[in-house]
């Protein structure tokens, strides 16, 4: 999915966008767990899939309630380790093992960071921009999340 930088859609149509990358995000999560056979990584991609349709379905309640209730909550940014420069994985293979799944979804969900800030950066001072802050927010903390779960677990110096 493209999206223009400097572009500031309505409210309905950054939702239906937004919507729409979560779903895209979604089925590569969903493709990711066919293509793999380890347990583990089968795993860490289901629950990473889940956090998607968590957040299409609360982007498709707002778009049903016609604005976000919550938007002034949780709107911080998280800052995370941008692990995804170093562990790019753009395809993954069938023999994916635990740690290739995470970097994976590592990258996956920057993906959806940065799309969550071009949206931002289109509709700066807009009356949804709230609403982008807090989606991104969202991305942000499940990025941080992954990369801690990472970092914990393969990052150790034993």
């Amino acid at each position: 999915m493209s999206l223009e930088e400097g572009v500031c859609y309505t409210y309905e149509a950054a939702l239906e966008k937004a919507i729409e990358m979560e779903e895209e995000g979604f089925r590569n999560y969903l493709h990711a767990i066919d293509v793999v056979t380890d347990r583990q990584a089968k795993a860490i991609l289901r629950e990473a899939a889940l956090e998607e349709l968590n957040h299409k379905q609360s982007l498709e309640i707002a778009l049903l309630d016609g604005h976000d209730k919550d938007v002034s909550a949780l709107q911080q940014e998280i800052p995370t380790m941008n692990l995804n420069y170093v562990f790019e994985q753009k395809e993954i293979a069938p023999g994916a093992d635990a740690r290739t799944a995470l970097a994976h979804a590592i990258y996956l969900e920057k993906s959806a960071v940065d799309f969550y800030k071009r949206l931002m950066a289109g509709c700066e001072g807009a009356p949804m921009a709230g609403l982008f802050k807090k989606l991104l927010a969202d991305e942000t903390r499940h990025l941080a999340s992954l990369e801690d779960f990472y970092e914990r677990y393969f990052l150790t110096e034993n």
